[in-house]
């Protein structure tokens, strides 16, 4: 009897340890929500036991605050316990490309070949994960060939997206139109982006940007208006158009006025971080 009392003890502990980890784990994702990524990690790193969920989360944590390298070690960590995870796999693919950005010509191309893998592998895990194949096709287009590039496998990549995501699609054939230098072309296909999609204020992003790097600023003013319009109080949309005043050296006030009240604003992890507003404010105050 006692023996089966001590068993019954065990089982429910197990679940008690078991809902206290989910209910953290709840609680550092809304932190996350929130972009307050350190508490978010202080939650996460007191959880006891860490499973692929708590490991992803923690990677993204990182990243998010450009730890690149812890970002991969955590997400290295969540891959193993899930290796099916194509989640796991895209993030850590974007952790391991960042960190081909940051490092040394030494290390560089092991990051980056390391990266294109796991963005073979989340796609391949999850043929329907667009992100992972546009994060793929950005790979394929921009990398040279002895780091796995190429515009071939981009255009067969942009083919994957299209048949999944029309809008998608149209905007990975422009940036490979604008990569071979056909801007009509380039430009064509970022309107039909628009025309399939007409109230996703990236596609107007977009196209301002293109537009501005053709030195066509009225009509990429015009743009960024239309994205305004459809989101007025957008942080995507107030820090896109103040990063854009900026590298183009125009409007170079509304810039910093748009930047300041970017940094009262309520961000999600899917906004540009306010260090990175922070940063675009001192260069327009040297300007």
């Amino acid at each position: 009897m006692n023996r089966r009392l001590w068993r019954v003890g065990l089982l429910v502990c197990a679940a008690t340890v078991g809902w206290a980890g989910s209910a953290e784990l709840g609680q550092a994702r809304k932190l996350y929500n929130l972009t307050e990524f350190d508490q978010s990690l202080k939650v996460l790193q007191a959880i006891p036991d860490k499973d692929g969920p708590a490991y992803e989360l923690m990677g993204r944590n990182y990243y998010m605050q450009a730890d690149y390298r812890r970002a991969s070690e955590v997400l290295e960590k969540a891959v193993a316990a899930d290796p099916d995870n194509s989640e796991y796999a895209l993030w850590l693919g974007r952790a391991l490309g960042r960190r081909a950005e940051t490092s040394s010509p030494f290390t560089a191309p092991g990051f980056a070949s390391r990266a294109r893998q796991y963005f073979e592998k989340a796609a391949q895990l999850n043929p329907r994960n667009v992100e992972a194949l546009s994060d793929l096709f950005e790979y394929y287009l921009e990398a040279p060939g002895f780091l796995g590039g190429g515009l071939d496998k981009a255009q067969a990549t942009a083919v994957r997206i299209a048949a999944m995501d029309p809008a998608e699609g149209y905007w990975s054939q422009a940036k490979l139109a604008e990569k071979r230098k056909e801007f009509g072309s380039a430009e064509e296909h970022l309107r039909r982006a628009i025309e399939v999609s007409p109230h996703q204020v990236g596609r107007f992003l977009e196209l301002a940007r293109f537009l501005a790097r053709q030195g066509r600023y009225q009509e990429s003013d015009q743009s960024l208006a239309r994205a305004a319009k459809i989101a007025p109080d957008s942080p995507r949309v107030i820090f896109a158009t103040a990063d854009l005043y900026i590298k183009n050296r125009r409007n170079l006030e509304l810039a910093r006025n748009l930047l300041k009240r970017y940094l009262t604003l309520a961000l999600s992890p899917e906004d540009p971080p306010r260090s990175q507003a922070e940063k675009l404010l001192r260069q327009v105050w040297g300007a």
